[in-house]
């Protein structure tokens, strides 16, 4: 009897362990939300320029609000102040203008700038870039000499610099910037092929 007992304890006690050990898995905690000063805990993933691994992550950039909002499939996962380079923040119309494209693109490349450090090149100009941009040469709201430009990305700001963002100063040539330490924080879980759509 004293036997039958002790197996039984024996089995509970395995039981729960296992209950315990399994609880927790698959769940994630979500960051706090990002503000203006936001201090950023993640570990930087080294550079990848390919992603195979399934990607919950999609990032909405609003310039009306100056900030990048990145979603995953349970829905607003962190934001990220950021700033752009013309002040009227309306979209690119062609190469030199200083405006960050609207519309949808996806990241294509991950990799570190000599001068600003980690980047997410977009795919722009897409099929739809270019379309808009052909339209507006065939009705002359720009010169039909213009190019559409290219190297449109998130970058950081220089690492002295984050006061621009802090200061809602626009100062690249079209891409969207966010702090230093922060864009660390993106560029850390933000594979490639994760879709961004720009608006205002």
């Amino acid at each position: 009897m004293k036997q039958v007992r002790l197996t039984h304890l024996i089995l509970l006690f395995s039981v729960l362990a296992l209950v315990s050990f399994t609880k927790d898995k698959g769940k994630k905690k979500k960051p706090v939300s990002k503000t203006r000063t936001a201090t950023v805990t993640k570990k930087i993933k080294p550079a990848v320029v390919e992603s195979t691994e399934e990607n919950p992550y999609y990032i909405i950039v609003d310039k009306s609000d100056y900030e990048l909002k990145v979603y995953d499939d349970e829905g607003w996962f962190a934001t990220y102040p950021i700033v752009f380079g013309s002040k009227d923040l309306g979209d690119k119309m062609k190469e030199g203008d200083k405006r960050t494209p609207e519309g949808q693109f996806k990241i294509i490349v991950k990799k570190h700038h000599p001068k600003w450090g980690p980047e997410l090149l977009l795919d722009y100009p897409n099929g739809p870039s270019y379309k808009k941009f052909n339209d507006r040469i065939a009705k002359g709201v720009i010169p039909k000499n213009s190019k559409i430009g290219n190297g449109i990305a998130i970058h950081a700001t220089r690492p002295d610099e984050e006061w621009t963002v802090d200061n809602f100063y626009n100062w690249t040539d079209g891409c969207v910037s966010v702090k230093y330490t922060e864009m660390k924080d993106l560029f850390s879980y933000i594979p490639v092929g994760t879709p961004v759509t720009i608006q205002k």
